[in-house]
């Protein structure tokens, strides 16, 4: 798209898309790396964080089949495997996460410019959801830091606390295909 012209709303719902397919497969090389270094409650948490992130996608793709747009699927950005210690891909997590927040508020704003009232409808279930995610991961990401060399601290926090709403929601938006 020229610089000079202003993606539309559906431009950026279709951009959304792909970012959330991004994060999904992101969450999912988090996991893997967990999985591998015998943390299974951090995998688990970012195998289920991938899921949300793919049905965020699928929400996205039936809102707009329900509005009759052209549908397009994307391919995903770069993906990082490696990472040195638990910190590291926790916080490329929170910073994801602070990511997708910023593209949510601009989808948000993007609707209202363009009076359409249906797609600030939409969005604001989003806008809620990323609070509940961003505070997810940075209490996370305190308490990998808190742990230092002893990763199995951060196990034991996930075993003792609830983390996240585990993608159960009850007022979010139907996904094609329905949700995983």
């Amino acid at each position: 798209m020229p610089a000079n012209i202003t993606p539309t709303f559906a431009d950026l719902l279709a951009a959304q898309v792909r970012n959330e397919f991004t994060a999904s497969q992101q969450y999912i090389a988090i996991a893997i790396w967990f999985d591998a270094h015998d943390l299974p409650r951090l995998a688990a948490h970012f195998y289920r964080q991938s899921v949300e992130e793919r049905n965020h996608a699928m929400m996205i793709v039936r809102y707009t089949l329900d509005r009759d747009w052209p549908v397009q699927i994307p391919g995903i950005d770069e993906i990082q495997n490696t990472f040195e210690n638990p910190v590291d891909p926790i916080a490329l997590a929170f910073a994801q996460e602070k990511t997708v927040t910023a593209q949510i508020e601009a989808l948000f704003r993007s609707a209202r410019a363009e009076d359409d009232a249906l797609g600030e409808q939409f969005m604001l279930w989003f806008l809620k959801e990323q609070v509940e995610e961003v505070s997810t991961v940075n209490t996370l990401l305190a308490i990998a830091v808190r742990a230092g060399d002893n990763w199995f601290q951060i196990e034991d926090h996930l075993a003792r606390e609830a983390v996240g709403d585990a993608g159960v929601d009850a007022s979010a938006p139907e996904a094609a295909g329905g949700t995983l």
